[in-house]
């Protein structure tokens, strides 16, 4: 199952792993990014881009003291880093490290293992993230947007049977789209532009049946 958080094309399983992925993080840096609030600063910095620790604490609730911990356990396996062209005096701006990264798969590690807790935990809160922010556009977007972007946002559901030959298909093809837009504007962005967040599943689903093979000879 491929799990992909808000920059790039972050991260998924090294075992189906898209194009355009740089890296699979090391257990070290799993570790220390299996922390509810880690995956939150971290999906903060891949969707919105440098804040600073108290910025941060601001946008999430909690206390600076609090944010700037963990934005140096996750500085110490590399995954942020520090924005030295920002700031003055103490200030400190942070940033994430650029550059795509996986996650294990889940199925290649031990059941009931610290890596493999670790796995969900960040699957789980990245799947939260994501629901929060698009019920955040839901409820609130038509008071903060023009019709320039309301007319345009969209959220489709479409059902298809396929074999898994046919999904990985479909998914390179989706991925050779976004890299394109990826490389075109993630590192430099139009002036007049806002983050967005593109969120795109494909999966079976979990209590559908085979199509059967009803071909006669």
């Amino acid at each position: 199952m491929d799990e992909t958080s808000p920059d790039d094309l972050q991260a998924q399983p090294s075992s189906l792993r898209h194009p355009g992925v740089d890296h699979v993080i090391t257990t070290d840096s799993l570790k220390s990014l299996a922390h509810p609030l880690r995956v939150r600063i971290y999906d903060e910095l891949s969707a919105y881009g440098p804040l600073t620790a108290s910025g941060l604490a601001e946008r999430l609730g909690e206390s600076s003291g609090s944010t700037s911990y963990h934005l140096r356990q996750l500085e110490r396996t590399g995954l942020v880093r520090e924005d030295t062209t920002r700031g003055k005096g103490r200030e400190r701006w942070w940033e994430r490290t650029p550059g795509s990264i996986a996650i294990p798969d889940a199925r290649s590690l031990p059941p009931g293992s610290a890596e493999r807790l670790a796995v969900r935990l960040v699957e789980d809160e990245w799947l939260r993230t994501r629901d929060q922010n698009f019920h955040e556009f839901l409820s609130e977007g038509d008071a903060v947007f023009g019709d320039e972007w309301l007319d345009i946002a969209t959220s489709d559901t479409i059902n298809l049977r396929l074999t898994p030959e046919q999904l990985t298909a479909l998914v390179a093809d989706i991925d050779a789209v976004l890299i394109r837009y990826i490389d075109a504007y993630k590192r430099t962005p139009t002036p007049g532009s806002r983050p967005v967040q593109i969120q795109i599943n494909a999966f079976p689903l979990v209590r559908g049946e085979p199509t059967d093979d009803t071909t006669k000879g």
